[in-house]
């Protein structure tokens, strides 16, 4: 039986720099974002986000689509150089202005603004200065904050301080796949880590000391694992393989970015490995990061099959044929029942779905609609496994299908196609998709048609 909450939040999810465009436009200051796309062969077929879906023109029209679509919960982030083109210090005010008009538009069409503080788009200047290196780095952020936290504090009630440090320090800084695409040490990535984590401490302080009633949260990801059977060994084995940490790997461990923001420590075992390596950790550092959060979002896309034995485990390879999106990434709905049960029962903290979706080959039919199946057959999957962990007492208060719109998606350009809504980003003209109707119809029942074929 399918059983929602009522008050469940349904949701869709973009990021400023794939939307926005107006990279250069009313003194916004460059990000290193903008810098790391006019580097040759950094990005697929040279593309950037200089315009993308031009959101920073178009915004009426994409929140009218989110009402047409049933959305009344909307998750974005705000662009740092929109509003201190230098990272800190003076204000611009056509930034600020911008984003009024923003969420002024959010609240006519009766959305709830879900507002991101960070979604990769680092200002220059402060990267000049150093960026998530310098000690000051946390104070800058804090800055930032603030202001959003002061001025919008009548109008958004709802915070992510960070979106996945596992990617923008991870990818960005060891694997230089992403802005600012430079490699760093561990030592110096463990640094960047720690300064991360306390900024997010002080986000947190502002954003409780300024708004009344806020809700706040933060949006990491993670490698996720599954049981390959139901088996007592393969639970326990997947549930040990989620926590995990490796030397090698250890930016994209579970525990390392959680375990200091909500249990007060990094995880004990990882310390004793990477203890050479750290950075100083002063007094007082461990309580500025776990600061109380209301929600611990998760941005989950897949994840891999454990067989465990004898307090040990295995990693599966997906087997010959197995199902994958157009990213080449592999279709595991029990993504959103397992790890969720694991995270649960960890930090017992309620969940939300940050972010959740697929990169499809869609396309415009000669019937000048888009008929993205697979798109439609993933939510059902995924959203039929998110139950099963809800009717198990998993307190999970929502999910945000990423995303709202085809946008830019990074190193990829605009290769990878995630959106509810079809952008042809030559004319920018909007196409809703067959999901963004069936997200509809699912929006509309509270998830009661799940069990029903999902044919438009």
């Amino acid at each position: 039986m399918i059983k929602f909450p009522k008050d469940f939040i349904w949701g869709a999810a973009t990021s400023a720099y794939q939307i926005e465009g107006g990279a250069y436009k009313d003194g916004k200051g460059l990000s290193i974002w903008d810098v790391f796309c006019q580097e040759p062969n950094r990005i697929y077929n040279g593309q950037n986000g200089d315009i993308t879906c031009d959101h920073y023109n178009r915004y009426p029209e994409d929140f009218a689509l989110l009402a047409k679509l049933g959305i009344k919960n909307y998750r974005f982030s705000f662009s740092w150089t929109r509003l201190f083109p230098q990272g800190i210090g003076k204000i611009n005010p056509e930034g600020l202005a911008f984003y009024d008009r923003l969420v002024d538009e959010m609240l006519k069409n009766d959305i709830t603004p879900y507002a991101t503080l960070f979604h990769w788009d680092y200002p220059y200047e402060l990267f000049c200065r150093g960026g998530w290196l310098n000690q000051d780095s946390p104070l800058w952020f804090a800055e930032y904050t603030e202001l959003i936290a002061k001025h919008f504090k009548d109008r958004i009630k709802h915070f992510f301080t960070l979106n996945e440090p596992q990617c923008f320090i991870g990818i960005s800084t060891k694997e230089t796949i992403h802005a600012p695409g430079i490699r760093f040490s561990n030592r110096d990535n463990l640094k960047m880590a720690h300064n991360v984590l306390l900024a997010h401490g002080h986000s947190v302080k502002v954003l409780r000391q300024n708004i009344k009633d806020v809700v706040v949260g933060y949006a990491p990801t993670g490698r996720y694992f599954h049981p390959t059977n139901n088996k007592t060994d393969d639970i326990e084995a997947a549930r040990k393989a989620t926590f995990d940490f490796t030397q090698d790997n250890w930016e994209f461990s579970v525990s390392w970015w959680s375990d200091p923001v909500i249990l007060g420590h990094y995880p004990i075992d990882a310390l004793e490995v990477m203890k050479d390596l750290m950075p100083n950790i002063k007094d007082g550092d461990m309580e500025i990061i776990c600061q109380p959060l209301d929600i611990l979002g998760q941005n989950i896309y897949h994840s891999a099959a454990v067989k465990g034995s004898d307090d040990s485990y295995e990693v599966l390879a997906y087997p010959d044929g197995h199902p994958k999106t157009a990213f080449n990434w592999p279709v595991t709905p029990q993504c959103l029942y397992w790890p969720l049960k694991y995270l649960y029962e960890r930090y017992q903290l309620p969940l939300m779905i940050t972010e959740n979706g697929l990169s499809a080959l869609d396309s415009v039919s000669l019937d000048n609609k888009v008929h993205d199946g697979v798109r439609c057959d993933y939510l059902q999957k995924h959203l039929l496994a998110l139950n099963e962990a809800l009717k198990e007492g998993v307190d999970i208060r929502g999910y945000f299908h990423w995303s709202l719109l085809d946008n830019f998606e990074w190193n990829s350009g605009y290769n990878e196609r995630f959106g509810l809504v079809y952008v042809d980003f030559n004319s920018l003209v909007r196409i809703p998709k067959d999901s963004f109707y069936y997200y509809q119809r699912i929006i509309a029942t509270n998830g009661k048609n799940l069990e029903e074929p999902w044919v438009i």
